[in-house]
């Protein structure tokens, strides 16, 4: 029942800060806070008494095995539908993070939201629930169902308390954006799951929507390659990969504080999740086909994300596009397909959740302050703060791969692992290192750095604001320092991805033509 707790936790918690909302904004912010600090403490309980080291194993060319914790009920029996949650390693990182993520999200907003809180939190609470269930369901239907679940939240909080910039479009359009290009990608990939659920059923004559059940599908090279592109086109459409990532930078410079630390912290995650979980296992053999285009868009998307961050005057809209380019090296990773690189996404996904939360918080607190986000109308505020610009260089440090922290770990770890399978691909990645050096010590210079003139100090970060940043400084240096914990929950199920993907790549990969001696 601890699954179907973390489920439904967050929708109750929704309703009551809605409810609540007649009676003042505190209530519904301590409620809020309350809910995601409880599922944080039952993700860290499923933590520290489970067993992470045997899940998933591959068996005859497929995933097998068992879930550590396991939930599965009819649902709608006629259509082989069941109410199937399941946790191994990987999920119980993801939705660890969530929940840190959720609760350091609750908080950040609680000056900057005054209108309608009630409402608001409902919304981010019912996103994080919708990002939970993405995490844990084992029935494809329901996936997809939890995968819409996070869209429409996520739309109200960009239209109704996002920020219209200045001369820009408004923020309804960057929602509208945002719900089209995400609903239409989601279309493809239910239809790809209906397509593979008919190929199931004409094989085995059995209607399910199983995941294990859904894994061991007979079917042809051509059909396997077909469907694999809608679920990838789905996922490179969320991640986002280029050139489908035109709604991102919108949708983080008019999304409120709160929703852009889910949205680049946990939605895209959602994304890196569904490569992991269901385009490698379910279609081996098309994904090693597909590997050399997929790993070219992620070279791409680490160039061009890094390229287009120098030109932005927007903070927001500058670490926007550091995310695209930190996107690229998880579809580097995913497709290289071997176990250091697959711990490196793993890594990356934790690490750059942690880091991009901080950078848009920080950005969202100095705009609070200074009321504007232009770096042409920042400079000099190192000397008009006392704590923040510490915390600034931190992130900022974290973002470019500072060794000692988990970005440095995680990008460390997809190259070495990339480079066994894909030498020239690892190393023209590499300019993407030094380009996020260059963006980074730009944004730190214009920010920070320059004439502060007679401008008067501006208000430092209170008590809420320092603990919020300090216990991502916190995890940061953890996962730099000492990564065996995560890495001893997740090696199962990287090992048995591996182990199942790395005969597919090795039949894709072109055979060498041998020299014929005279």
């Amino acid at each position: 029942m601890s699954l179907l707790c973390l489920l439904l936790i967050p929708f109750i918690g929704g309703l009551l800060c809605w409810a609540l909302q007649r009676f003042g904004a505190e209530y519904a912010r301590y409620v809020a806070l309350a809910t995601m600090a409880l599922i944080l403490v039952l993700a860290v309980g499923l933590w520290l008494t489970g067993d992470y080291s045997q899940t998933l194993l591959p068996s005859g060319g497929s995933l097998c095995g068992h879930w550590v914790q396991q939930l599965s009920v009819p649902w709608i029996p006629r259509l082989g539908i069941r109410f199937g949650l399941g946790l191994d390693g990987l999920s119980l990182l993801l939705v660890t993070l969530t929940a840190l993520l959720g609760m350091l999200a609750v908080a950040c907003s609680w000056r900057e939201i005054q209108s309608d809180a009630g409402f608001f939190y409902m919304n981010v609470l019912w996103n994080l629930a919708g990002v939970i269930g993405v995490f844990l369901a084992t029935d494809l239907f329901l996936f997809f169902l939890f995968w819409e679940v996070m869209l429409v939240p996520m739309f109200f909080l960009i239209a109704l308390w996002g920020h219209d910039i200045p001369g820009g479009r408004p923020r309804l359009y960057a929602a509208i954006k945002f719900f089209i290009f995400t609903q239409s990608a989601g279309l493809v990939m239910l239809v790809a799951i209906l397509a593979l659920v008919f190929v199931h059923y004409h094989a085995s004559g059995v209607l399910t929507f199983g995941y294990s059940d859904l894994l061991a599908t007979p079917m042809g090279a051509r059909t396997e390659f077909w469907i694999m592109l809608g679920f990838f086109f789905a996922f490179a459409v969320k991640l986002p990969i280029v050139p489908f990532h035109s709604w991102l930078p919108d949708a983080h410079s008019q999304a409120p504080t709160a929703g852009s630390v889910i949205l680049a912290g946990l939605l895209l995650k959602t994304a890196a999740y569904g490569l992991l979980r269901y385009v490698l296992p379910l279609f081996p053999s098309a994904s090693a086909q597909l590997a050399p285009v997929a790993m070219w868009l992620g070279v791409l998307g680490i160039v061009y994300g890094a390229v287009c961050a120098f030109g932005q005057n927007d903070a927001k809209r500058l670490v926007a596009y550091t995310s695209i380019s930190h996107m690229g090296f998880i579809v580097l990773g995913v497709f290289a397909g071997t176990e250091e690189a697959l711990q490196g996404v793993i890594m990356q996904i934790l690490a750059h959740g942690i880091s991009a939360a901080g950078l848009f918080i920080l950005v969202g607190e100095i705009a609070e302050r200074l009321e504007t986000r232009d770096l042409r109308n920042m400079g000099g505020l190192w000397a008009r703060f006392s704590n923040l610009p510490q915390f600034g260089l931190f992130f900022i440090l974290a973002s470019l791969g500072l060794p000692g922290l988990g970005n440095f770990l995680g990008e460390f770890l997809i190259l070495l692992g990339t480079f066994k399978a894909h030498p020239g691909m690892a190393m023209l990645s590499t300019v993407g290192l030094v380009l996020s050096a260059v963006y980074s010590l730009i944004l730190m210079q214009r920010t920070f750095y320059g004439k502060a003139g007679a401008e008067a100090p501006l208000r430092d970060l209170d008590r809420r604001e320092f603990a919020i940043l300090s216990t991502l400084m916190a995890v940061m240096i953890w996962l730099g320092l000492y990564p065996r914990p995560f890495f001893e929950v997740s090696r199962a199920p990287t090992q048995a991805l591996q182990s199942l993907y790395a005969p597919a790549a090795t039949a894709a990969m072109p055979t060498p033509i041998a020299r014929v001696a005279p």
